[in-house]
């Protein structure tokens, strides 16, 4: 069926996000509180890891709608044009997310990194653990930490340059209509993607890998990737629906692109990252190498079993099933629960990466049953209410922020020369 609108009859209340403001004050102040109550409820070197957890939740969303924005300069796609300025002001949120490293800085500055990332005291890393301090000394090079602060300036900082270059040429071009920025940006995008692998991969390494210094993986960095793509694609469709709600956008956004939104987040979010998550698994478990699979060791212990049993259900096979029909994906009600169900999971994920701690004697055990009764009293953790207050407050950061540049710049990216063929797009 054509499309009942063009560039030219758009109501401009359907675009305009000005009423948008106050709710986005008053998302971000609810945000503010509940990250202030988190950190009063958690404590200690759990404290610190919830902490990572909940910045990194966010943080990996606006890396998943960044690289949205990227790709879609990339390839010069015209369907996308509609949604683009939702995911333009998701990825605008790295421009200030920098800021929730700084506590982590304040642990570098105090030195007391090792809190958090034990290779950072290689002494007290001998003491506990001798034989994993052997092999993490060989990687001193990399993970001290000075260099370490180095790099994570960098990726933040390039992070907030690629997000400002887009989200700024965009807005800007609502104004002057100007094609050459489309071109500018299509031409940029081929070594912003570059600059957005290299980052994301080694933020991956230190944040997250570098957590169980003696544990490497080659695909981690590609894994984290997927991670991003599953929480951004999500979000971007989910911010959507919700503005339709409410009345915005109203069919501007059709389920013709909410079709395409769900093809990107089932190849991505769910079949890429299964692939991946598998590959990594079965090669590490073939290789049989002991310094790789206490990493999954660990995670199959008390409640963990359960959680990675949760997260192989939650994020694969459920979201296959329910996204693999166009109907799922067309159908408003359907898609964001399924959105909704991923998000959920991509935070799931998340801890399932940072939290659970390898312990130290697990190469003392003479059988996998004896590791899992001595551990079986493991928990995760996950319900507990600052990892929770901190988790959410991010999350309402995160849709304050979005929701104030929507508000500033606009639900459409009206000056772009492709809105008429995004207006008229229909899937095949």
């Amino acid at each position: 069926m054509a499309h009942a609108l063009n560039a030219n009859s758009i109501p401009a209340s359907a675009i305009s996000g000005e009423r948008l403001a106050p709710r986005a004050r008053a998302v971000a102040v609810a945000g503010a509180a509940l990250v202030l109550a988190g950190l009063g409820l958690a404590g200690g070197g759990a404290g610190t890891k919830a902490w990572l957890h909940a910045w990194l939740f966010a943080t990996s969303i606006s890396l998943g709608a960044l690289f949205f924005v990227i790709i879609q300069h990339l390839t010069r796609a015209g369907w996308s044009v509609v949604v683009r300025r939702i995911a333009e002001a998701l990825a605008w949120n790295l421009s200030w997310l920098w800021l929730g490293f700084l506590p982590i800085a304040g642990l570098w500055w105090t030195g007391k990194l090792d809190t958090l990332f034990p290779w950072a005291n290689l002494e007290h890393l001998r003491q506990v653990a001798p034989d994993e301090a052997a092999l993490v000394a060989k990687k001193a090079a990399y993970l001290n930490p000075a260099f370490f602060m180095i790099r994570a300036a960098v990726y933040l900082v390039v992070w907030a340059l690629l997000a400002r270059f887009f989200v700024a040429n965009s807005a800007a071009q609502d104004s002057d209509h100007s094609v050459a920025r489309s071109q500018t940006m299509s031409k940029w995008a081929g070594p912003a993607a570059i600059l957005f692998g290299l980052t994301t991969t080694f933020a991956a390494f230190d944040w997250i890998m570098s957590l169980n210094p003696a544990w490497f993986s080659t695909m981690f960095g590609v894994y984290f990737f997927a991670a991003c793509a599953a929480g951004g694609f999500s979000a971007i469709a989910f911010t959507g629906l919700r503005l339709q709600q409410r009345g915005l956008l109203r069919d501007v956004i059709t389920p013709e692109h909410y079709q395409d939104l769900g093809k990107l987040l089932f190849g991505f979010g769910v079949v890429f990252w299964a692939y991946i998550a598998f590959s990594q698994y079965m090669l590490i478990w073939y290789g049989n190498v002991p310094e790789e699979t206490t990493w999954f060791l660990a995670r199959q212990v008390g409640q963990w079993r359960l959680v990675s049993a949760a997260l192989l259900f939650g994020h694969f096979v459920i979201p296959f099933l329910f996204l693999i029909s166009r109907w799922t994906k067309r159908w408003r009600g359907t898609l964001l629960f399924g959105v909704s169900w991923m998000l959920v999971f991509h935070w799931v994920d998340l801890a399932y990466l940072i939290h659970p701690v390898i312990p130290h004697d697990i190469g003392s055990f003479a059988s996998y049953d004896a590791l899992q009764a001595a551990y079986a009293g493991e928990k995760s953790g996950l319900l507990q209410p600052g990892l929770l207050a901190l988790s959410i407050g991010f999350l309402f950061l995160l849709l304050g922020g979005t929701l104030a540049r929507l508000a500033r710049t606009g639900l459409l990216c009206k000056g772009d020369p492709r809105l008429a063929e995004s207006l008229r797009f229909e899937n095949m």
